[in-house]
């Protein structure tokens, strides 16, 4: 990055990961370093921060006009400043519609809406809770006994939204549990370059297996329909395809993981809410005051100015890269007031960030949302008495800046 010479230089506390500090707390000192602050990332590579609701939404309001997605604005990426082999590139190269702008972009997401249709989502319903109810029927297997621990992160919210998202997409029993670990290396800080490109090369051998076998045996599946229409249509090109699966599927199952965790912690936490969320069938509100509080991606990469721009009163140079720290937005006082830092149902939501804004509004929001009222409601009404096992500020969280969630949840059920 070629620092505004104006700017602050960045301070050693202005670096990610913060080894023991939880990813949300570092977001919250970012956020009151300033709305736009130079960060150094794993690696030594630079970039901005956007740090406050207003910051992001400036950014976000820009998207395809102001600001591009695409690496290759990137200037320090295209100067060779980047290293070749940093971990977090395989999340940032690609030919899907999150890194594409303009009419590129409209075109992919055009196509891949259909997947996600308000009618279609709420067609999955049954299927959804069928799925959910399988899920608790184990929970309650291995939680017989009245002190008997289990983990609600292995057995379920990992689970729900995994299974939800393959069955979508056509990928078979055995290799979800595959795609999950995979998912897990790609967005993990302390994954090594060498582990980031064995579980990329795999990811994304697998996803060309998956192509060819739809195309041999097309189903009713979505990856089937997506080859239809590049056969069809010619609209996907072969790299395109590989791409777009790669970010459907990911994104169609990371986000909700975090999101049912956090829901679940956060329901345990406070009693009182889960009453009021019980006598009110108020599951809706919890969802929504997750996504405030504890948005699933901490954190996006990139957005980088198609030209020199002011962003907060501050001067970003052409082609740095911009950092959407959700994770500060989140608690903001000044969207949220003085109680942004409590996590309440009661709350009027005025609208949060956790599914982004503007062209790149994430698609899968509708299907999440489904996911989390089906998934909290049945938890919650089969295991009445359920109660955490281990004190709530033990739990170990997932080691990334960008996709941060509950590694484990050990419940009495």
């Amino acid at each position: 990055m070629r620092a505004d010479p104006e700017a602050p230089v960045t301070a050693p506390d202005l670096r990610l990961p913060v080894p023991g500090e939880h990813v949300l707390r570092t977001y919250t000192r970012f956020r009151e370093a300033g709305p736009m602050v130079p960060v150094e990332l794993p690696g030594g590579v630079n970039a901005w921060a956007a740090t406050t609701y207003a910051a992001i939404r400036e950014v976000l309001s820009g998207d395809s006009k102001v600001f591009g997605k695409n690496s290759s604005h990137w200037a320090d990426l295209q100067d060779g400043k980047v290293p070749p082999d940093w971990p977090i590139l395989q999340l940032i190269l690609g030919e899907h519609m999150l890194m594409r702008d303009g009419a590129e972009h409209r075109r992919l997401r055009g196509l891949l809406s259909k997947a996600f249709t308000r009618a279609r989502v709420e067609a999955l319903r049954p299927r959804i809770e069928e799925i959910v109810d399988g899920l608790l029927d184990r929970v309650a297997a291995e939680g017989a006994g009245g002190e008997a621990v289990v983990d609600l992160v292995p057995l379920f919210s990992d689970q729900v939204p995994t299974a939800v998202i393959c069955e979508m997409f056509g990928v078979d029993g055995p290799r979800r549990s595959e795609l999950r670990e995979w998912t897990q290396k790609l967005f993990s800080q302390v994954t090594t370059p060498e582990e980031a490109q064995v579980a990329g090369g795999q990811l994304f051998a697998y996803l060309g297996e998956l192509v060819e076998e739809k195309r041999r045996e097309p189903g009713d599946d979505l990856t089937s329909a997506l080859v239809r229409a590049q056969q069809d249509e010619d609209r996907l090109s072969p790299q395109e395809l590989v791409d777009s699966l790669f970010l459907l599927l990911i994104a169609g199952h990371e986000t909700t993981v975090n999101l049912l965790g956090h829901a679940i912690v956060n329901l345990l936490a406070h009693p009182d809410q889960l009453a009021r969320a019980k006598a009110g069938d108020l599951w809706d509100a919890v969802a929504e005051e997750t996504l405030r509080f504890n948005a699933p991606i901490a954190a996006a990469l990139f957005r980088y100015p198609l030209a020199p721009v002011e962003v907060a009163g501050v001067q970003i140079p052409q082609g740095d890269p911009i950092m959407v720290c959700l994770g500060g937005a989140a608690t903001d006082p000044e969207q949220y007031g003085p109680t942004a830092g409590a996590f309440d149902i009661s709350r009027e939501q005025i609208g949060h960030l956790a599914f982004g804004y503007g062209a790149h509004t994430c698609l899968g929001a509708p299907l999440a949302r489904l996911e989390a009222y089906i998934a909290l409601s049945r938890l919650f009404a089969r295991f009445p008495g359920i109660e955490a096992a281990v004190p709530l500020d033990d739990i170990a969280y997932s080691p990334s800046f960008l996709s941060y969630g509950p590694l484990s949840i050990p419940v009495r059920v």
